[in-house]
């Protein structure tokens, strides 16, 4: 069987040292909060390039969190793209904003800055495109947009660990940039856990003390917070994690290269990514799915899907965008088959998975 995802594989390298790392802690018993957490913070901060980085329960708090320190008035207007992970809708409810979807573009898995510019209105506080998939949206048009207008960004890197647009990394292109650590991410805990950027200082210490019950000492609480605390066994495990983060993603990208020069088949639709992409999924389209599905079963290789409905198709948000059409994110919600892109694949898995697709 070709998995779709091998963790287990990719973290051979380290079960020495984080186990290591884990029997100290337990010994210690400094579980919430401890020094881990804060050399994490710095660790994934310096990886970024950013001034900042706050730690938290996981990539959906991250956002609502993000969103809840900006203190908007109630059904303030935040711009999200039509195709993304059912989090990014539901944190902008959470938080007493209103999403409003702007589709993506065509045969590319990121929001169209057209429809960004069509969706702008008076109430438009907030815009949060999403890396999806690991390609990069070009935040510096959106900037362009918003020139004078008082609009916040924040984007959604759950998928984008370790891209880059141009010469920025990833967590330094918006004014605040949240992180899912879901153990599937391209950097994951072994459990839920997500992570914040900025390099606002004003936006850091409200967040710092947001996701701590609105407390930055004991019992002296300034805010209504969260407790959307990281634990120090899941900092020092993706702070090994951390080490081999570059050289799995750069195997992602010759992976990926790959399937882009080698899949030739005019049944199947390869999506435009960005130039410096981490391939956190590599997405194709095509028609007859289903036939698709059957013959990668058949050949023993797993795959996935993201996602099947846009979020104007997810059953909570119907009543919400009742009429409203997006094409693109419903067309690639339709037709998007997800390929195995684990690092740890070997060639003849990847030369496997390409004579599967060319045959079909």
């Amino acid at each position: 069987m070709i998995k779709f995802l091998n963790i287990a594989k990719q973290d051979k390298p380290l079960n020495k040292k984080i186990i290591s790392d884990i029997k100290k802690i337990i010994i210690k018993k400094n579980f919430i909060l401890g020094s881990n957490v804060s050399d994490f913070e710095k660790n994934f901060a310096n990886f970024c390039k950013s001034k900042f980085a706050i730690s938290c329960a996981n990539g959906t708090d991250a956002l609502t969190i993000s969103l809840k320190i900006l203190d908007l008035p109630k059904n303030s207007e935040v711009i999200i793209p039509a195709m993304t992970y059912c989090s990014t809708a539901f944190a902008v409810i959470n938080a007493g904003l209103k999403p409003v979807l702007a589709d993506i573009d065509e045969l590319k898995p990121t929001i169209s800055i057209e429809d960004i510019k069509k969706k702008i209105t008076n109430n438009t506080r907030v815009i949060m495109p999403v890396h999806l998939y690991g390609s990069v949206v070009n935040i510096s048009e959106i900037k362009k947009l918003i020139k004078e207008k008082n609009i916040v960004i924040i984007d959604d890197c759950s998928q984008a660990h370790g891209a880059s647009y141009r010469t920025q990394r990833v967590g330094t292109l918006a004014d605040i940039s949240c992180f899912s650590l879901y153990p599937g991410k391209n950097l994951g805990a072994y459990g839920d856990a997500g992570i914040i950027t900025t390099n606002n200082k004003k936006f850091f210490n409200k967040i710092k003390n947001f996701r701590n019950l609105g407390s930055d000492k004991k019992f002296i609480h300034t805010q209504i917070g969260f407790n959307s605390r990281l634990d120090t066994l899941q900092a020092c495990i993706l702070s090994q994690k951390l080490s081999l983060l570059n050289r799995y993603n750069n195997k992602r990208r010759k992976i990926a290269k790959k399937y882009n020069n080698k899949i030739i088949n005019k049944k199947i639709m390869k999506l435009k990514y960005s130039s410096s992409a981490v391939y956190h999924q590599y997405v194709i389209m095509v028609s007859n799915r289903k036939l698709l599905i059957n013959k990668l079963k058949k050949n023993k290789i797993q795959y996935g899907f993201h996602y099947p409905k846009s979020i104007n198709q997810i059953s909570a948000l119907k009543k919400i965008y009742k009429d409203q059409k997006y094409p693109n994110a419903e067309n690639l919600a339709k037709k998007c088959l997800s390929l195995p892109i684990d690092p740890t694949l070997k060639n003849i898995e990847i030369n496997k998975i390409i004579k599967v697709l060319n045959s079909f």
